[in-house]
């Protein structure tokens, strides 16, 4: 189904600041739906403005490339089995930010939450040692209890700065990031090779590892927020935690460097099970058949070797990995 553009044109809104031409904002997209029309008014909002913002389609046949075209957006469009999670955010590098000195990725689903949010996020960048920054990300308001728990565990109130001296106590939770809504200082990111080609999931753990391993910083801006969250089927947490443990597997030099997060997981758990009894105890049962299923897939996942092409496509969300 297609869907027309309301009155939204890319141009900034008149409180904003004029475009920053060492500013590019990227953001990935496949039929977002009419929702992506309030991710463009948010950005128009916004008091920083990028010089250049460019959306890169791979294969939207929901009207998005005439509603973008329609509010000024250009659009750079890569073939469905072509895009790659970190090559084809690489590419949008390569191609939109020779001139920039930093660079947003967001994601088509993660709205920022006022119009400070840019410039909140940049902020970060006044620390040099900083090499990439993320925001918070709060629930959407439709999200289910579960969504909800998960965006406010990952993503709490306070900021803080992450180095490479945090992976004795943190884990592999030292190099997390999520590019939903990031800024990275370009000449950094350049520095390690940018974001690895060929990649199943985690592209942005994958660079912030590297980055920490360089000596850089990573730092969670806590007022810059986006909403930003899922309400995932059984069968999408599935395939979710099958790249998971996938992606661990084939990069084992994160653990070896890092650690494990066993503890972290088990935290999570019993984060879930007091607020959902406290909030929404319904939806308890719920939460222990998703957390049976995560563990069997990440397992499943992490032996993705035993399994044939066609069945782990089957169990991925990136089926196009596996070819």
């Amino acid at each position: 189904m297609c869907w027309r553009v309301r009155d939204v044109q890319m141009t900034p809104a008149p409180h904003s600041a004029q475009p920053d031409p060492g500013l590019v904002l990227l953001v990935p997209t496949l039929n977002p739906g009419p929702a992506f029309l309030d991710w463009m008014e948010a950005v128009r909002s916004q008091t920083v403005q990028p010089g250049r913002v460019v959306v890169i389609d791979s294969g939207s046949t929901d009207g998005t490339l005439e509603a973008c075209r329609a509010a000024g957006l250009p659009v750079h469009a890569v073939h469905r089995r072509d895009f790659d999670h970190g090559g084809t955010r690489q590419l949008g590098i390569d191609l939109f930010a020779d001139n920039a000195s930093f660079a947003i990725w967001m994601t088509q689903d993660a709205v920022l939450n006022d119009r400070h949010a840019f410039a909140q996020l940049l902020q970060a960048f006044d620390d040099p040692q900083v090499a990439a920054a993320y925001g918070r990300q709060l629930p959407h308001r439709n999200a289910t209890p579960i969504a909800a728990h998960a965006r406010l565990f990952n993503y709490p109130g306070t900021a803080r700065t992450q180095t490479m001296a945090d992976a004795s106590s943190r884990g592999l939770k030292a190099c997390f990031l999520s590019d939903s809504f990031a800024a990275y200082r370009l000449s950094d990111l350049r520095s390690v090779g940018g974001f690895a080609r060929r990649i199943l999931c985690a592209e942005d753990m994958h660079l912030a590892a590297r980055l920490l391993m360089a000596g850089k910083s990573i730092r969670y801006q806590a007022q810059a927020c986006a909403r930003h969250s899922h309400n995932h089927s059984w069968a999408q947490e599935f395939r979710r935690y099958f790249d998971t443990g996938a992606f661990h597997a084939h990069n084992g030099w994160l653990m070896q460097t890092f650690g494990r997060v066993q503890s972290e997981g088990w935290r999570f758990v019993r984060s879930e099970w007091r607020y959902l009894a406290s909030r929404a105890p319904w939806r308890l049962p719920d939460a222990l058949v998703r957390t049976c299923i995560k563990w069997l897939a990440y397992r499943m996942g992490h032996n993705a070797h035993q399994w044939p092409i066609g069945l782990k496509k089957h169990m991925s969300m990136n089926q196009g990995y596996w070819e």
